[in-house]
Parts: C-alpha cells; sequence; structure tokens
C-alpha cells in the first residue's frame, strides 16, 4: 500500500530533546515535480471529474489525504 508520492525522512532524535520523538516522518512529492514538459496527446479526465479532481490530466492527479490517519502503517506525518 505504498504510494510512489509518498516520501519518508528519519529526522534526527537528540538524546536531550524534552518531547517525544517523531521518529518517521513523511510529505508528498507532487507529481508535476516529475513531468518537465507537457507530452502531447496526455490522457483527459472528463470534465466534471477534472473538476472534482482539480486538474485535467491524471498524470497530474496528487489526492489530499486526510493527516488523521487515513493512511495505514501507523505513519506519523511531519507536523503535530
Amino acid at each position: 500500500m505504498y504510494d510512489a508520492q509518498w516520501r519518508d525522512w528519519f529526522p534526527y532524535v537528540s538524546p536531550h530533546d524534552p518531547c517525544p520523538p517523531i521518529r518517521v516522518k513523511w510529505y508528498v512529492v507532487p507529481p508535476n515535480q516529475f513531468i518537465v514538459f507537457q507530452p502531447p496527446n496526455l490522457p483527459q479526465f472528463p470534465l466534471e471529474e477534472a473538476l472534482m479532481r482539480g486538474t485535467l490530466w491524471p498524470a497530474l492527479y496528487s489526492p489530499y489525504p486526510s493527516r488523521r490517519g487515513a493512511r495505514g502503517g501507523g505513519k506519523t506525518y511531519g507536523g503535530a
């Protein structure tokens, strides 16, 4: 259940940190970082679906998951 847009990061955990450490932080790399130019004849969403998803092209679609544990595996996101 690993999505290629998600990356993990292991920050330094100080032994003197008064707060409980967050050992793994997760972040999203948007798909537009990998498409250098717009290739011709990209597949397109139908208009109503494109309006719901926020992009016309499926290659540029990146969902915005909830930070309230919608993703499984006990992942802690990069915030509080």
